[in-house]
């Protein structure tokens, strides 16, 4: 047996069909297309929970404090919370959008249908998430 390669299933052009280099360079587009959505996530999470976390300390913060006259606070926690979490939404909206866009834009390239991606359904629970986190700010929870 020394020297003999064993293998497990006969390779030959019928059984193995190699993806051709358009195929490929779909592949990589698509890919690119849900890795820039995903960043946009990344951007969105942080602007939301910064915004949340903000609100929620200055909140804890201020409760032992007297209260003070209302122009002073022009812009103060709650103004900026709201601030931050309206931008974090918005972004994911229009980055969501975007993507939709290109990928309907690749579907009529693609044979068979386009893979399903994970990438719209995560999008879609962070917004959840930022809508719960404005809700809590806007109704001061």
């Amino acid at each position: 047996m020394k020297g003999r390669i064993v293998r497990m299933a006969e390779r030959n052009k019928e059984t193995i069909k190699e993806p051709s280099s358009n195929q490929l360079a779909l592949e990589r587009t698509i890919l690119a297309h849900e890795r820039t959505l995903m960043g946009w996530v990344r951007t969105s999470i942080s602007l939301i929970t910064f915004g949340f976390t903000l609100y929620k300390f200055f909140q804890l913060e201020l409760a032992a404090q007297p209260p003070r006259h209302p122009l002073h606070d022009v812009i103060g926690p709650r103004q900026f919370a709201i601030l931050m979490i309206s931008i974090g939404l918005f972004s994911l909206t229009i980055a969501t959008i975007q993507y939709r866009v290109y990928r309907s834009g690749l579907r009529r390239w693609y044979p068979g249908g386009a893979p399903v991606s994970l990438a719209g359904a995560v999008a879609a629970l962070v917004s959840l998430l930022g809508l719960v986190a404005l809700v809590a700010v806007l109704f001061r929870m």
